[in-house]
């Protein structure tokens, strides 16, 4: 008797699923009507007719999926291997179309609710207890179509981000790798980089550590504003880091603007002697070379050079960012010395028949005295009479030949000093 009665069941099983058959286009229909309350489905990225057949597919093979096991491989539809194969290409898809995970989660769940609520609506009061046996297969089939589904998605989606990286790093590279960049160069690397070519750009070059810091700092974001796009590019053992600057309404004109229009994002980083120079909070304390405020992209191949070198003049004491403004004597030293041109070993040489403490006593003095560009301040920081600051910068001069009020003199010594 038991028998008959699950043969029984099994008919009757079969005839509700053939019912739901038989419904597919009312089943397509109520899906779409539902699926479009869903604002990415809303919004047409996913044209009408795309969504009617993917629905007639997909409703086609859930209930395939539905029949008694001992029939489900007689349908050619009922296979499993369709199902998944189904459930794949349209994770792809809607990956594709640009519909986000929550979005493909509140779609797929509606198979579920409509199926059983169709199932509801053809049964008899009699089917109950059929229909409480057969809702962990009903749940288990869309269950199986929904994780497949949604693996695919994911797939699909580390594949295009792992696409468009590959993409942006090409463009990225081809910036850094000429000097002299053409229109199509430049107009082709800010679409794929989704930046305005001729917005203004800042730059950071390091290696080693602080390259390692820059990296991460990088990769979690939060360099000066949520949205900011930081772009990075690894070329023989040094890390560069570029970002265009926002435009900012209200702001002025030149660094002083730049820095009221980014706030509490910058820190100042140099003495008033030494210009401006608005640092990125997030890198204040990694020292490396750093380029503020170039005009577009076509600038970036010099400015990246700037800033490796400006990363390669980096001394231990140096803390921080090192921008054009702070190194510049540094930068001329290190051009004087490639040209063969030590100013540094001329003033030892011109100092050395100094007596003792003589060369320590005008050597703070005239550091002191180039800081200052005054001879009473420099008196009064050293505690001394003005005569004696006089004395020693005429002694000084006796022995170096450096008239330090004739600034193309004095720029010589600040370059040896740098």
């Amino acid at each position: 008797m038991h028998n008959v009665e699950n043969a029984g069941d099994a008919a009757r099983w079969g005839e509700l699923v053939e019912g739901l058959h038989g419904r597919l286009e009312e089943l397509v229909e109520l899906f779409v009507t539902r699926v479009q309350e869903i604002p990415e489905y809303a919004d047409n990225r996913v044209s009408l007719p795309e969504l009617r057949n993917t629905a007639r597919e997909t409703f086609r093979r859930l209930i395939d999926g539905l029949r008694d096991e001992r029939f489900r491989h007689s349908n050619s539809h009922g296979s499993q291997d369709s199902l998944a194969r189904f459930s794949s290409e349209l994770g792809a898809k809607r990956a594709r179309a640009g519909i986000s995970p929550e979005a493909l989660i509140s779609a797929v769940r509606l198979d579920f609710s409509i199926l059983w609520a169709d199932l509801l609506q053809i049964s008899d009061t009699e089917d109950a207890v059929l229909l409480t046996s057969h809702v962990d297969q009903v749940w288990r089939v869309v269950d199986e179509f929904a994780t497949q589904t949604h693996s695919s998605y994911s797939s699909e989606r580390v594949r295009m981000a792992q696409e468009e990286s590959n993409i942006r790093r090409e463009f990225i590279a081809r910036l850094f790798s000429k000097s002299e960049l053409s229109a199509d160069t430049i107009s082709q690397a800010a679409a794929a980089l989704v930046t305005d070519p001729e917005a203004r750009f800042s730059i950071v070059a390091a290696s080693g550590d602080a390259a390692s810091k820059l990296r991460t700092i990088a990769t979690q974001g939060g360099w000066l504003q949520p949205s900011q796009r930081l772009y990075v590019h690894e070329f023989g053992g040094s890390t560069y880091v570029f970002w265009a600057l926002p435009r900012a309404q209200g702001a002025g004109s030149g660094s002083g603007g730049t820095a009221r229009a980014y706030g509490a994002s910058y820190s100042g980083a140099a003495r008033q002697d030494e210009g401006p120079a608005y640092i990125p909070a997030a890198i204040t304390g990694i020292p490396c070379g750093y380029v503020e405020g170039f005009s577009g992209l076509r600038a970036l191949p010099s400015a990246a050079r700037t800033a490796e070198r400006l990363a390669l003049l980096l001394q231990p004491a140096d803390r921080g960012p090192l921008t054009a403004a702070a190194a510049w004597a540094r930068l001329a030293k290190q051009q004087l010395q490639d040209a063969g041109l030590d100013l540094w070993a001329d003033l030892e040489s011109a100092l050395a028949e100094c007596r003792d403490g003589e060369r320590e006593r005008l050597t703070e003095t005239v550091r002191n005295f180039l800081h200052t560009g005054n001879i009473t301040t420099t008196a009064q920081e050293l505690f001394c009479h003005r005569n004696t600051i006089l004395n020693r910068l005429n002694r000084f001069q006796e022995l170096t030949g450096i008239d330090l009020a004739v600034p193309a003199q004095a720029a010589r010594l600040v370059v040896a000093w740098a």
